[in-house]
């Protein structure tokens, strides 16, 4: 029997000398204790060395994908083909199966096996002769070196270290760069404060300085390669009559070596840009087309790296950023942040302040995707970037336009409206209300009072009256005199009523005649 045995050296194969002793597999590992039993065991047919660590990758990831090698093949071709009658012992029944496949050679592989290699590698010293225990310990971890970074599909232009200390770095530059620039306008400002109102930028402000030094030099010097001539045209005129103080050519030296320096890392600025944008495109290309290279290089920085972003849930990387706010409301018991560093990516500015949380929301889950892709795919295309980001942007859309079309689903089913049937109702106005005077006149309204009373009241004892007379019919026993004297007192009673009811009504009729008596006597007056 012969054995295949791997090594970050070489590939070996053994001959089993003592076949019998393998059959037991428990006491196996007794004969390996030492090299010299080892080598009663087995004994070093051949040995073939790796020439470089890339030939050890290239076997090696070979072995792991479960494939033969060219240099494999041609090893067993040359030793093990002479003795094709005898079986091949393998740890990886895999690699046995392609064997038998593509050389017709007989493999076995089983726990007696197992245990055959697992005495092999703890006396390898001894049975592989010329191979130095440093030698190969600095093999064994350089090849498991090149096969890690295979796996991870690790490559020098694969380094987010660079994205975060050049993002680092930006935000440095645009801290010193505003300090620096609010310096000179605060410093050249005394001397001529009227150019700071007229040269909003900041960069040709310290150009222009630069330049031409003390205002009274802005007459004879031009100045038009740096500002269009609308503005340098009220910059003279503005030179000329300025309200500033005086300063000597030491300060104005200052002045222009400070403005030299604000130029200096501005273009520095530029340069760094251009730098990280180029990196994010080779990095992560996918979350560079969602977010945006600022955005996106903030994310990995404040995750660490983009491995480290790649395992945080899309949740997180919504709020990324914004921890404090985070803790903060949690302590609270109020409402969390919606979003964080991700706030400032332009798909979110694009929307209004009432679908910002939605979009922040898609838009973190799309981005998960990219950066999962971007770290551990093996694809450099941007073209699943651009997917989703156009999702977004659709999605975007139907909020803003709140279209009819479902968002969710196929999207091709138009969604069920009701028919807008417009119901006004029509009011009438009522003129009654507008006039103040009364319709009828306050004597008739109390005329017409009492005589409703009266009527009530006549009514009710009439009603009275014929309830007494049925009564009186009612009960056999009462003799007829006494009907006809209540008849003769209910009229009595009638009368009196009558009379006490008429004199209500004479006092309104003396008064109107007592008025018209007033009223003709001025008239005799006038008359005389």
């Amino acid at each position: 029997m012969l054995v295949l045995f791997e090594t970050a050296a070489g590939y070996a194969i053994f001959k089993v000398l003592n076949e019998k002793k393998l059959q037991e597999v428990d006491s196996l590992w007794k004969e390996f204790e030492t090299p010299e039993k080892a080598n009663k065991i087995v004994k070093l047919k051949h040995f073939e060395k790796f020439q470089d660590t890339t030939e050890a990758l290239a076997a090696s990831t070979a072995l792991v994908e479960g494939k033969l090698s060219k240099n494999l093949k041609k090893i067993l071709k040359k030793i093990v083909a002479k003795d094709a009658h005898e079986q091949l012992a393998v740890a990886d029944a895999k690699l046995g199966g392609v064997i038998k496949d593509k050389l017709n050679l007989s493999c076995i592989h089983s726990p007696m096996v197992t245990e055959l290699m697992r005495g092999i590698r703890s006396q390898i010293e001894g049975l592989i002769t010329g191979l130095p225990s440093r030698e190969m310990a600095a093999m064994c971890l350089g090849l498991a070196h090149s096969l890690s970074r295979y796996k991870l599909k690790f490559s020098p232009d694969k380094v987010d270290t660079m994205i975060v200390q050049a993002i680092s770095l930006l935000d440095d530059l645009d801290k010193e760069l505003n300090n620096y620039i609010m310096r000179c306008r605060e410093w050249y400002g005394w001397h001529f404060p009227e150019l700071g109102k007229i040269i909003t930028d900041n960069l040709t402000y310290c150009k222009c300085v630069r330049k031409v030094g003390d205002r009274r030099n802005f007459a004879s010097s031009d100045v038009s390669d740096i500002l269009p001539e609308e503005i340098e045209e009220d910059v003279k005129a503005a030179a000329e009559i300025s309200m500033g103080t005086e300063v000597s050519e030491e300060d104005i030296n200052n002045i222009i070596h400070l403005c030299d320096q604000v130029i200096e890392i501005s273009e520095y600025r530029t340069q760094l840009y251009d730098y990280l944008k180029n990196r994010m495109m080779a990095i992560a290309p996918n979350l560079t087309v969602m977010v945006g290279e600022l955005v996106g290089a903030r994310l990995i920085a404040h995750a660490g790296s983009l491995l480290n972003l790649a395992k945080h849930p899309a949740s997180t990387v919504q709020i990324l950023g914004a921890e404090k706010a985070l803790f903060r409301a949690l302590k609270t018991k109020r409402d969390t942040p919606k979003f964080g560093l991700i706030y400032h990516a332009s798909l979110v500015g694009q929307t209004t302040a009432k679908n910002k949380g939605k979009i922040s929301r898609m838009l973190a889950a799309k981005t998960a995707l990219t950066i999962r892709y971007d770290a551990l795919g093996e694809d450099t295309s941007a073209e699943m970037g651009a997917e989703n980001r156009l999702k977004v942007e659709t999605r975007l859309r139907h909020l803003e336009e709140r279209g009819i079309r479902r968002i969710s689903g196929t999207g091709k089913a138009l969604a069920r409206t009701d028919k807008y049937q417009n119901k006004s109702e029509v009011k009438v106005y009522d003129p009654s209300g507008d006039s103040t005077l009364p319709a009828v006149s306050k004597r008739k309204k109390i005329q017409e009072v009492e005589e409703q009373e009266e009527g009530v009241a006549v009514k009710a004892k009439k009603f009275k009256a014929e309830m007494k007379e049925e009564e009186a019919d009612v009960d056999e026993g009462e003799p007829v005199k006494k009907k006809k004297k209540k008849k003769e007192k209910k009229k009595q009673a009638d009368e009196e009523e009558s009379q006490t009811e008429e004199p209500p009504t004479s006092p309104t009729v003396e008064n109107t005649e007592k008025k018209k008596k007033k009223k003709k006597k001025p008239k005799d007056e006038d008359e005389d």
